[in-house]
Parts: structure tokens; sequence; C-alpha cells
């Protein structure tokens, strides 16, 4: 017995000491975030930004709800519930009569830019809308941001709100229809769109870039994919009837199941970019698999794909190729990035522009949110740091960095700062509880 003893206090007190020591880290990491002034300098900046209004930047001038789904959380605490209130709904005046959801919105006669498809409505005669047809995410932003302000504000009398004969609920399902009609692969069981440069709305193909056209190749991807499971929780917190809640969850799980079958290569420990349903755009010689897609990734953590052990990581993977690339933060696209003239179109589809491996806090910033939220907080504080300075630096909020740092694209643009400023609270949120 005493034998036995002896090899357990040993045991015992190495776990203790090993558990004081991780406390003590904890300690003093709480105490570099509650000093660090620069987070309140960031959070203060982006809550004045989202103050003056709901569109999504300088150069976009319309309410987009894959932006006002990023941001409405602290728009919901700096600004008057019931104007967000009334901004969620007009998309759903704009609804189409398939269900579909605009990107956007703006007031009529104020289409200040070239776009072949602007949707009207009957149940709306102020307004117009627009859609990038390439992109599967509208429907599930929409219904990520009526949760959030719901979460944000108590006000789920939203989903009561009538329109047109159907409350905001019946819409929400309907829009769910649209996607399961005309955006489904009944083959893998997962959403389809356009092929594009990981979250991006740019096809690959070139043609009329934004819109499904005669050069598009459908696709499956991880980005589109993981917004659906996590728009597919939300409807499953919504509903009251227990077989539909049961319906929501069922589905959710089954996308879950498909994406992990499907788009999760665990030889690499990283997403496959695309499955294509007819043909892939490039050359039988190119490998695609060899890139990371790291907004996708930063979602698909989000909607709970991903084991702690995963997140860890693909994050590793991502600050590697923030080391090869050179790029400033895990804002960073995607690596390697698609190589130069083997995408059509503009400018922007060359190596390390825009969607093509440029800087998006707009999802590094989202990536710090998940480490956050999954236990690694050390990774977090360490990687929205240089975030923060670069808004300090260059006095706003931008679209999007080059590879040397250099802002590019929308000014104020609000994406980076309600991203930033939600990530700024979940780090001070745990820095106070420790």
């Amino acid at each position: 017995m005493s034998l036995i003893r002896n090899c357990i206090i040993p045991v015992f007190l190495m776990v203790v000491f090993s558990c004081s020591a991780e406390r003590k880290e904890d300690r003093e990491l709480a105490a570099r975030i509650m000093s660090d002034k620069t987070l309140d300098t960031v959070y203060v900046r982006a809550a004045g930004l989202l103050k003056k209004g709901f569109t999504a930047g300088d150069g976009y001038p319309q309410v987009w709800i894959r932006d006002l789904n990023t941001f409405i959380e602290t728009a919901c605490d700096v600004y008057d519930p019931s104007v967000i209130r009334e901004k969620l709904l007009v998309f759903f005046t704009m609804q189409q009569p398939d269900s579909q959801i605009v990107d956007g919105y703006v007031l009529k006669g104020h289409v200040s830019w070239y776009d072949p498809n602007i949707y009207t409505s009957v149940n709306d005669t102020i307004h117009v809308g627009f859609k990038n047809t390439v992109e599967t995410d509208q429907e599930t932003s929409l219904i990520q941001a009526i949760g959030k302000y719901i979460i944000k504000t108590g006000d789920r009398s939203i989903l009561d709100e009538k329109i047109a004969g159907y409350t905001v609920m019946e819409r929400l399902s309907m829009a769910i229809g649209f996607l399961m009609k005309q955006r489904y692969s009944e083959k893998y069981g997962l959403l389809t769109g356009g092929t594009t440069q990981d979250w991006g709305d740019c096809q690959v193909e070139g043609g009329t870039v934004v819109d499904i056209d005669e050069k598009s190749h459908w696709s499956v991807d991880i980005y589109d994919n993981a917004m659906f499971v996590i728009s597919l929780g939300y409807m499953i917190d919504f509903e009251d009837d227990p077989s539909e809640k049961k319906k929501w969850e069922e589905r959710r799980e089954s996308v879950r199941k498909n994406i992990r079958e499907y788009l999760w290569d665990e030889s690499k420990s990283k997403f496959i970019p695309h499955i294509y349903l007819n043909g892939s755009p490039f050359p039988e010689n190119f490998n695609e698999n060899a890139i990371h897609f790291h907004g996708g990734t930063a979602i698909a953590i989000e909607a709970g794909i991903l084991s702690k052990e995963e997140i860890l990581t693909v994050y590793m993977q991502m600050l590697e190729n923030v080391r090869l690339s050179g790029a400033p933060t895990i804002g960073l696209t995607l690596y390697p990035p698609y190589p130069d003239g083997l995408i059509e179109g503009s400018g922007t589809c060359k190596p390390y522009i825009y969607q093509n491996g440029g800087d998006w806090t707009w999802f590094g910033g989202r990536m710090v949110q998940q480490l956050v939220a999954n236990g690694y907080e050390k990774e977090a504080y360490e990687a929205i740091r240089p975030m923060l300075d670069r808004v300090i630096a260059n006095g706003k909020f931008h679209e999007w960095y080059g590879i040397d740092g250099k802002p590019n694209g929308s000014g104020d643009f609000r994406g980076e700062a309600g991203v930033l400023a939600k990530a700024v609270v979940m780090l001070r949120q745990w820095a106070e509880n420790i």
C-alpha cells in the first residue's frame, strides 16, 4: 500500500503544479488584456463608425446582409434596436417570388453602379435589391443576423412580424426552401454555388464575374455549407414546435456529417477547396487541394465542424501560411494563391490581390473570435494584436490589406469594425472572469 501511495502522490502533485502554472499564465494574460489600451481605442472607433449607419463602407453605399450579419451585434449596442429591426425587415419585403434573399438593397434611384440584375418587389415600393448569384450565403446570413438581433435585444416578436401574409419565421423557412430547391446537391447532401476563391463572390471563370452564367462551374465548398450549419442552429432556437425543431436538428446533423465526409481531408487536416459537380474550371495538372481556405475554415469552426485539437492544427497551418506568404495577419484569405493567369477576369484575380490572397480582417477577426470561444485565448490575443495596430496606424477600418500591409478597397468598412469589436469584447469578457 505504501508503494502505491508513494507513486500516486507525486503524480497528484504534478497535476496540481501543472494546473497552478496554467492558472498563473491565464492570470498574467488576463492582466495584459485588461491593461491593453489599444483594445479600448479600436472598440471605441468601431462603435463610433457603427453609429453612423448600416451601409457596408465608403465603396459600398448599400446595405448588404453578408456585411450586416458581421456587425449587427455591436450595432445593437450603439444604435436604436427599432431601427435595426426595420433594416432587417426590408430583406423580407424584398424577398423574391422564388423565396431567395437579395444580397442587399438601396433606395430607388440610388443605383450608382452597373448591375444587370436589379431586383424589385411588389411588397416594397421604395427599395431595389441586387444579388451576386455566384455566392450562396445570402439566405444563411439573414438567418444568422436575425438570430444575433434576438440574442442582443430579446425581441423575439420579430419572428411573428407579418410581411405580405407570411411571418418572418415562415419566410426564413421559405428561404431555406429556396436553397434546397435551387442550391442543393442530392449526391453530396450539401449546398452548391459558383466556383469562387474561398468565401469570395467573384467566380474564377471570368464571364459576368459575380453572376452565374454559361461559364460557371457549379461546386460545393466549406464556406457556404458551414454558414448553413450555423443558420440551422438558429432555426432550431427559433422554433417552438417540437416536430419542426426536430426537422431542423436532423437537417443540421446531416449537413455536418456530409461536410466531414466529403469536404474534410483527414490526411491533410484541411478542407478540400471545391467538389465539382460537372467538371473543374482548372487544368488537370493543377492541384487545387494544395490551397488552404482560411475564411471558410474559420466559419467551419464556428459551425462546430472541427474538434478542439483540429482547431489548433488548422490555426498552426494558418500561421505557417502567413509566414510563407509574408502576409501581415491571419486575415490572409487563402494560401498559396491561385497562380497568375489561371483565373480569368480583372486584376483583382492576381496573386495576393483582393480575394486571391489579400489580408481581410473581416474574416481574420472571426478566426480570433473562434480561438477565444474554443479556449485558445493566448493565440487569439497574439493574432489580434497586428490587426489592432494597423487600424490605429491607418486611422480607419479598411476592406482588405496587401501583402505589404498597405490598406486597400473600401474605407470605413463596417465588416472589419464589427468583427474586431466583437473579438475585443470576447477577449475582455474572458479576462474579466479569470
